[in-house]
């Protein structure tokens, strides 16, 4: 092994060897794709960086030579385009192979890659070109995606590049004939390279309190990802890593590409529209996954499986992110498994902050303690530190503003720039508290906070609760005016199979939460619901919960 990752990290180990602290640093210019991929390509040619496979029983296996060689074509086919650095291309590729293909090239020259999701619709991408100027799409041909990017592209009366992978199109251009027809790739120089501070990626944030986000990250951003796979993902550089994500969402680059090179690792891609947890599940077993990282809704929904059927013995370490976790969850997986799952916290604007890595205690429901990394203070209102036990603000000092994985603002909003991020802090927006050991525990989004006859009360409390009766599968809290209390809280609950909704299920709700929490927190009002409202990346829309969109019987409120 090359151990790359040795070059861009401090860390101190003590004599148990534990690591107790580390730290990152940036020593030249630096290219992923070129000082990672095709580094290790030129070392070790054969090393699997990727086991690909999809629903219909096709696999494929790619080593870092295989990478490096196709990752130059398509660079080449783009060049042929007159695409080069600072171009904005977006990425609708799903779990595609080419994804990898696609991104390694446009980071080879210099371009700004924008993964998107193939579940936009006409109004998303309208809103998108207008918003990054788009000068290529690369896209996927199943699904009706591609008719939506030229119908977009008519409403804007945008001068698209297209190209189209797995199917072809009229006004398309074929990303496989590109790939084979490229002329030998020629790296560029001087002022057509790309820098550090130069922009590489825009993601557009999942958006469930507004208009989506663009969020830019530097050639840096890589570097970030080192703690998440070392330390969180604790991926084996001889075995093979899986993070559940669409290549559409930040999360991608978070388990699918960056840190697990920089280890080594292999990637494992398994492309799928649907997730059905049998096939998840059978894939864990017969590829014989080392690591894994899922959203807890899909741990959720895996759990409800016989996991006793399925050999998971080769499973080494799990963890979990992109929402908060239910201990219940937790303690089912455990007891199923004999594996933790070890919670971690970031943001699309930054990488791993918050995180219970492989060594570390884990406390079910705590996100763990802050990173190393990063600077972490909880502030009140008025911008002053919380005590222990206390809910403040998740908030990054960042001195000097040049921290490897951190954004570099929002992408045109200088505006919207400085209003989280000024003074020398980044305000994330999200609400926590810190235990006497100093592990963090997840409150909520400042702006989903109910505040109900002087007490503050964080949905994910109260979900929590809610999630370990047998009758829940999914709910939502939000809070309701109300004219004596200032608001109530209010449950949306979409039910487990064997349940219908009745006054005598409502009831036995409210005691429960009664009963487990303090009783303020209780739902004073209860909906059941076919499905809650959520973004396209999965995530709950409280606040169109909030402007009544949810649909269901809505159970009346009753008195204390």
């Amino acid at each position: 092994m090359l151990q790359l990752y040795k070059q861009f990290l401090d860390e101190t180990v003590d004599a148990n060897g534990i690591v107790t602290d580390y730290q990152l640093k940036v020593p030249g210019p630096f290219n992923f794709a070129y000082d990672v991929v095709d580094a290790i390509a030129a070392a070790e040619p054969g090393r699997r960086a990727m086991h690909w496979c999809n629903e219909a029983g096709e696999a494929r296996t790619f080593s870092f030579a295989e990478l490096k060689e196709q990752s130059d074509r398509a660079a080449s086919f783009f060049q042929s385009l007159g695409l080069g650095k600072g171009d904005p291309v977006m990425l609708i590729l799903k779990r595609h192979y080419e994804f990898w293909f696609a991104i390694l090239a446009l980071h080879k020259i210099g371009a700004v890659a924008i993964p998107a999701t193939n579940q936009l619709q006409v109004k998303d991408l309208t809103y998108r070109y207008q918003a990054a100027d788009i000068k290529a799409v690369v896209c996927t041909g199943e699904g009706e995606i591609a008719a939506h990017v030229d119908e977009a592209a008519s409403q804007t009366g945008q001068a698209l590049i297209r190209v189209m992978v797995h199917g072809s199109r009229a006004g398309w251009l074929s990303f496989q004939n590109g790939l084979e027809k490229s002329l030998p790739f020629v790296r560029p120089t001087r002022d057509a390279a790309p820098g550090n501070e130069d922009m590489m990626l825009l993601y557009f944030t999942s958006g469930t309190t507004g208009m989506p986000k663009m969020v830019t990250h530097d050639f840096t951003y890589p570097i970030g990802h080192i703690p998440t796979a070392r330390y969180w993902h604790r991926v084996d550089p001889d075995g093979l890593h899986l993070t559940v994500a669409d290549t559409g969402w930040a999360k991608s680059a978070w388990g699918k590409i960056y840190g697990q090179w920089l280890m080594e690792a292999g990637v494992y891609v398994y492309d799928y529209d649907r997730f059905v947890p049998h096939a998840l599940l059978k894939r864990l077993q017969d590829d014989r996954i080392t690591t894994f990282c899922a959203p807890p809704t899909l741990y959720r929904f895996m759990i409800k499986e016989d996991l006793s059927r399925y050999d998971l013995s080769h499973l080494q370490h799990c963890t979990i992110a992109g929402e908060a976790l239910n201990p219940e969850v937790y303690e089912q997986f455990l007891r199923a498994t004999g594996l933790e799952l070890k919670e971690g916290y970031g943001q699309t604007e930054m990488t791993l902050a918050v995180v219970t890595n492989y060594w570390m205690k884990t406390k079910p429901g705590s996100m763990g303690k802050p990173s190393p990394v990063y600077n972490i203070v909880l502030l009140d209102d008025a911008g002053r530190e919380v005590d222990p036990g206390q809910s403040g603000e998740i908030c990054i000092r960042i001195e000097p503003d040049t921290l490897p994985g951190m954004f570099r603002g929002y992408f045109r909003d200088p505006e919207l720039t400085a209003r989280v991020w000024h003074d020398g802090i980044y305000h994330t927006g999200d609400l926590a508290w810190q235990d006497e050991e100093g592990y963090l525990w997840f409150v909520g989004r400042a702006d989903d906070i109910i505040k109900s006859s002087g007490y503050r009360i964080g949905p994910f409390e109260v979900e929590s609760v809610l999630m370990e009766h047998p009758a829940v599968l999914e709910c939502a809290i939000t809070g309701v005016p109300d004219l004596d209390r200032g608001q109530v809280v209010k449950a949306t609950i979409v039910l487990a199979k064997g349940y219908e909704p009745s006054e005598a299920l409502k009831f036995e709700l409210q005691t429960y939460v009664k009963t487990h929490t303090a009783p303020y927190k209780y739902p004073r009002v209860l909906e059941f619901v076919t499905e809650l409202p959520k973004t396209i990346s999965g995530k709950i829309r409280r606040v169109e919960i909030r402007q009544g969109k949810s649909t269901g019987p809505e159970a009346p409120e009753t008195d204390d």
